[in-house]
């Protein structure tokens, strides 16, 4: 069996961690199987990868980003053909290609040819003209569909379960590795609270909002906080130095550090109190929210796309309109001053994560959806043997 995994990324951020968790529970639910990896290039993700492929190729992919769209659409086109060709032929030799993500446009278009070949796993919640493309690509590949969100889900139309060609569709939370217990919450009020933003320095995360927040807070209430923004822009290093710059200009140098991104965020998730996820723009699920509540710290979040299905407001944690700086601040106040009001917030956030979003659920659904494409696809010899591998995976 031969099992082509394709995901348009090399770092270590959510969508990043989604994929290399798929292709484990891939490859521990079909162990002999071949799995192939493909990447555009080297990157953090590799080393988490290579315990479960057979082998990983970089390759240049046709992959659609806001910011390049105009030179995606003229001078890269000219690209488009070979990478075409290069899908067409990799999907022709599998007999499954697990796309992740629907933005690797040229694995979406090639879909159209091996439908019953293609699992498109979308993880975007796109707007403006690349919502329009996204959707139009994902229409026009035929192939099934799982999407980590119901708000995922509705942004590309709401397809049904099963449409009039035979294409599935399904949503599956993403499922999130996280340690074996929470951590004990240890905030009385009687110190400065610990508040975590962990994320990609973009105009999506929202770490300005956090900080004209904390700027607005009463000068004996911004005493009592300390906030860490962790995480790094995607290939940009001046994105980077403007928040660095932001934090000195409005006067919170003392209170707010700018730190790297990590590979492995434990010791973050150690020191917080609680973690800010102050989204501008809708996220397709929120792994950091997810992750938050499996270390037992509460997460503060926008009420938009997928971060209303992961927060409980007012039971595993908090939310609070997007963009609006005032209303953060104002929730901040309360957490502060009344820590005996969220005080079993964190085992009511790690039972939801355990119930709901803990990584053998995610795998399970995963290698369920799996298994059933390969034996639609697969010669009845061989349907008998992918069920029992299926079925006696971990």
């Amino acid at each position: 069996m031969r099992i082509a995994c394709v995901h348009q990324g090399y770092e270590l951020y959510g969508s990043d961690r989604s994929f290399a968790e798929s292709v484990a529970a891939l490859r521990a639910a079909f162990p002999a199987a071949e799995i192939e990896v493909v990447l555009p290039r080297e990157g953090p993700i590799v080393e988490i990868l290579k315990p479960h492929a057979s082998r990983i190729v970089f390759e240049p992919l046709w992959v659609l980003r806001r910011q390049a769209m105009l030179r995606l659409a003229t001078v890269e086109m000219a690209r488009l053909p070979a990478a075409l060709w290069r899908a067409w032929r990799r999907m022709r030799g599998s007999d499954l290609t697990y796309i992740n993500t629907s933005i690797i446009a040229d694995y979406a278009l090639a879909a159209r040819l091996l439908p019953r070949k293609a699992l498109l796993h979308i993880h975007e919640i796109p707007e403006g003209i690349l919502r329009k493309v996204l959707v139009a690509m994902m229409r026009w590949s035929r192939a099934d569909l799982i999407f980590n969100s119901r708000a995922t889900r509705a942004t590309f139309g709401d397809p049904p379960a099963i449409d009039a060609k035979g294409r599935r569709t399904h949503v599956v939370y993403n499922g999130v590795a996280g340690p074996a217990a929470a951590l004990p919450m240890t905030y009385d009020g009687n110190r400065p609270l610990k508040i975590l933003l962990l994320g990609r320095v973009n105009r999506i995360k929202g770490q300005e909002v956090l900080l004209e927040a904390v700027a607005s807070l009463p000068t004996e209430l911004r005493d009592r906080v300390e906030v860490r923004l962790v995480g790094g822009a995607f290939e940009s290093v001046e994105r980077e130095k403007a928040l660095a710059e932001l934090v000195g200009s409005m006067g919170l140098t003392g209170h707010v550090e700018v730190l790297p991104f990590v590979s492995d965020p434990t010791d973050h998730y150690r020191w917080a109190d609680i973690v800010a996820v102050p989204s501008r723009r809708p996220e397709s699920l929120g792994r950091v929210a997810i992750e938050a509540m499996g270390w037992g710290r509460p997460p503060l979040v926008s009420a938009i796309g997928g971060l209303v299905e992961v927060v409980a407001d007012g039971e595993t944690g908090w939310h609070v309109p997007p963009g609006n700086a005032a209303a953060l601040a104002a929730k901040l106040g309360e957490i502060i001053l009344r820590p005996d009001l969220w005080r079993g917030f964190a085992a009511a956030g790690r039972a939801r994560y355990e119930a709901v979003f803990s990584e053998h659920i995610a795998a399970a659904a995963i290698v369920a959806i799996v298994a059933d494409k390969l034996k639609a696809a697969t010669p009845r010899q061989g349907r008998a043997h992918i069920a029992r591998e299926a079925e006696t995976s971990p």
